[in-house]
C-alpha cells in the first residue's frame, strides 16, 4: 500500500467502522447521558470546559493568520519562495475543511438535531444518526465546528512531515489533545454528540491529505518552513 492510498484509507477507515460502532452501541446517546442533569448541562458551564467554548476558532484563525504571513512573505521575498505552498497549505484547509465544509454547508444543510434539542435529553425533536439528514437549517449538530476548528491544528504535521518528522508528531499529537478536549466540552454543553466530532476530525483530516497532495508538499524540498 502506497503512503498516499495510506492517506486516504486510515481516516477512511476509521469513520466508516467507528461510526458503526457508535451506532450499534447507542454510544452518541450514552456518552451525552451523564452530563444532561434534570433537562440541564451544568458540567459544560464548569472549567475548562466552557473556557474552551469561549476560545472557539480563535488558535484556528491564529494559524490560518500565520500561513496567510508566510504565503505574502514567500511572495514579496524571492529567498522566502519556498513558504508559499505550505502558508496556502493552511489557509485553503482553514477556509475549506472548518469554513465551507464542516460549517457553510453541513451544519447548515444536515439538519441533524442537537442532544439538548432531542426527545431523550428533554427536548422536542427525533435524535437521527449522523447518516440520517434532518431537515435544513434546523439542526446544527453534525459535524461539530468547534471540534472542527480544534482539530485543525494537526496541518502543520503535513508540512513538517517530511523534513522534520519529530516537529511533526508533535503538531499532530498537540493538535489530537486539543480537538478531543473541545469535543469532550461540546459534550458536556449538549451540543454534539460523540459520531459529530468523530466527523470533525475525519473532514479536516480527509481535505489535509487532499490538500497534501494537490499541493505538491509531498514532494516540497523547502529548506525552511513557515510553522
Amino acid at each position: 500500500m502506497t503512503t498516499k492510498v495510506r492517506d486516504f484509507a486510515i481516516p477512511v477507515a476509521i469513520l466508516i467502522f467507528a461510526t458503526i460502532a457508535i451506532s450499534a452501541t447507542g454510544a452518541d446517546l450514552r456518552v451525552s447521558a451523564p452530563f444532561c442533569i434534570e433537562g440541564k448541562w451544568p458540567v459544560g458551564d464548569q472549567q475548562p470546559w466552557h473556557l474552551l467554548y469561549l476560545m472557539d476558532r480563535v488558535p484556528s484563525i491564529g494559524l490560518g493568520c500565520v500561513g496567510l504571513i508566510a504565503a505574502l512573505i514567500g511572495c514579496i521575498y524571492k529567498q522566502r519562495r519556498s513558504w508559499i505552498r505550505p502558508g496556502l497549505f493552511l489557509v485553503i484547509l482553514l477556509a475549506l475543511g472548518p469554513g465551507l465544509v464542516v460549517n457553510a454547508i453541513f451544519k447548515e444543510y444536515w439538519g441533524r438535531p442537537r442532544p439538548r434539542e432531542v426527545v431523550q435529553f428533554g427536548g422536542k425533536k427525533e435524535f437521527l444518526q449522523p447518516w440520517q439528514k434532518g431537515v435544513a437549517h434546523d439542526g446544527r449538530s453534525f459535524p461539530s465546528g468547534h471540534s472542527s476548528a480544534a482539530f485543525y491544528l494537526t496541518a502543520p504535521f503535513f508540512i513538517y512531515r517530511r523534513r522534520k518528522p519529530r516537529v511533526a508528531a508533535r503538531w499532530m499529537t498537540g493538535g489530537l489533545i486539543f480537538g478531543v478536549l473541545m469535543s469532550i466540552a461540546r459534550i458536556t454543553q449538549g451540543g454534539h454528540f460523540l459520531s459529530d466530532n468523530l466527523w470533525a476530525w475525519g473532514i479536516v483530516q480527509l481535505m489535509a491529505v487532499a490538500l497534501y497532495y494537490l499541493l505538491r508538499l509531498d514532494r516540497d524540498e523547502a529548506p525552511s518552513e513557515p510553522v
